[in-house]
């Protein structure tokens, strides 16, 4: 109902300003080169065939596939292990004061020409946290009693989120930070918004990619019913005929949760290097050639 009423609330508010807000029609001299969406799109064709953008956008859909087993399916494991919906909903207040705090601290040290520094450094620690939250998973079921859990968990989890914030903040206005340095002035907008989808798009397809693999790592024993496995849904279902039941034997989470952290300390100790050094590229690098 909540999703339902503010989606209703922004289709109508959307919809209205297309409708009511008409456009400034009085020429302004201004200095953007794009004059239409076909411009647009060739201009960020020419850009993204930049070898230093090309490199870096390269590097930036591959550093974030560490942190998507933490990201994408913590959550929904502490739900499955039986911590209601409503409290992880309430612990997310504290932490707004959190992320307006951060990016305010953080901005200290990505103002300098060397903004992905910050970024190199927080992601060993940020890939650490992905095995405190497997631990965190592991751990719940364990505290668990018949009134629900107990305060000092939802401390542990409450602290657990805001160590996160803190590293998730630190990458994320680093880049941010890194992306407005070497965006050229010309078309800063148009630029910038290139970087930013693909930096987005960076954390969204592992995370995509780790929500689907769970169930294939996942491994489940057929209990109850001798010579019957539950490796495939026809065979869970044989497994249920036969008076068994499909009981879990090890969860892909954990398994992918380990995976990714190999991966990305792997991904931070071969690349991380070369993606810092494109902060050492001149600005004659980021510059797009353009064409009267």
């Amino acid at each position: 109902d909540f999703l339902f009423f503010w989606g209703a609330v922004f289709l109508i508010t959307t919809t209205l300003v297309a409708l009511l807000k008409k456009e400034n029609k009085e020429l302004t001299p201004t200095k953007e080169e794009t004059k239409g969406i076909t411009d647009t799109y060739r201009l960020l064709f020419s850009i993204i065939k930049m070898p230093a953008v090309f490199t870096f956008c390269l590097l930036i859909l591959t550093a974030k596939v560490g942190f998507s087993a933490a990201d994408a399916v913590t959550g929904l494991k502490l739900v499955e292990e039986g911590v209601p919906k409503e409290h992880l909903a309430l612990l997310a207040v504290p932490m707004v004061p959190l992320q307006i705090i951060l990016p305010l601290l953080i901005s200290k040290y990505t103002a300098g020409p060397q903004p992905l520094n910050t970024f190199y450094k927080a992601m060993p620690f940020r890939l650490l946290l992905g095995l405190e939250f497997a631990f965190l998973v592991w751990w719940t079921p364990k505290v668990k009693h018949e009134g629900g859990f107990p305060v000092y968990y939802y401390v542990v989890v409450l602290l657990s989120y805001a160590l996160h914030q803190i590293t998730l903040y630190s990458m994320y206005v680093a880049v941010m930070a890194f992306n407005a340095k070497v965006s050229d002035p010309l078309i800063g907008g148009t630029y910038m918004t290139l970087l930013n989808t693909v930096s987005n798009l960076g954390g969204n397809w592992p995370s995509t990619v780790a929500l689907w693999l769970v169930d294939p790592l996942t491994v489940k024993e057929c209990a109850g019913a001798q010579e019957q496995t539950c490796a495939t849904t026809v065979a869970a279902e044989l497994c249920t005929k036969a008076g068994g039941s499909c009981v879990t034997a090890l969860d892909g989470y954990y398994v992918e949760s380990v995976i990714c952290v190999v991966l990305g300390f792997g991904w931070w100790f071969l690349l991380g290097p070369k993606f810092k050094k494109l902060q050492d590229e001149g600005q004659s690098s980021w510059k797009c050639k353009r064409t009267n």
